[in-house]
């Protein structure tokens, strides 16, 4: 019985690991979009209105593909994270149709974002003991929930400052994401060449 636990815990690790390039690509992708965001704060703020829409597209597909794919989340859990993916694909979705109206939105949407994308991503590793970078997973949680509150209560900041500040927060969203892909590969091949041997 132990045995069998451990060769299904195996399954699902390699499993995961074997999709590390997924991981990977949404993190290239979020950083080049913060890198953006800080090269040009105040002259391209409509070519960041449309990488913001970009990156909520991608992340919410990542999102919902993840929270269907992955069997170890709790039926609740799940439903949260799926949630939040077709939240993300429709902000996204809206910023890209709407690029004038998401300019001037542009801190409502995001601070709206920030505030559920940090909620939701916080109640998941508070509720997953066994989760593998838990305190990170909380940090940037609630970390994104700060910065969506300050956007909220200050909507007078200026669009140069929220790209800038956008653009931080992308690179270390994106950062994180790329060492949990390789983190990821690690441990996929570390369980495929264990599981021969249970």
């Amino acid at each position: 019985m132990n045995r069998q636990e451990r060769a299904d815990a195996a399954d699902v690790l390699a499993g995961v690991g074997r999709h590390w390039g997924l991981v990977l690509a949404f993190g290239v992708v979020t950083v080049l979009a913060g890198l953006f965001a800080l090269a040009w704060p105040g002259r391209t703020i409509q070519v960041i209105a449309v990488l913001f829409g970009l990156q909520l597209v991608v992340a919410g597909i990542f999102r919902f593909v993840a929270a269907l794919a992955t069997d170890d989340e709790s039926g609740g859990t799940r439903v949260l994270l799926a949630l939040l993916g077709v939240l993300s694909f429709i902000v996204g979705l809206y910023a890209l149709r709407n690029v004038l109206v998401t300019i001037a939105a542009l801190a409502l949407l995001l601070g709206i974002f920030w505030i559920v994308n940090g909620a939701v991503e916080a109640f998941t590793a508070l509720s997953h003991r066994g989760m593998q970078g838990r305190g990170w997973t909380i940090f940037m949680g609630l970390l994104s929930i700060v910065a969506g509150v300050v956007v909220l209560v200050y909507p007078g900041i200026s669009l140069a400052t929220l790209a800038i500040v956008l653009g931080l927060w992308l690179l270390l969203f994106g950062a994180m994401e790329i060492v949990l892909a390789f983190r990821l590969r690690s441990a996929g091949h570390a369980t495929a060449q264990v599981a021969p041997a249970t």
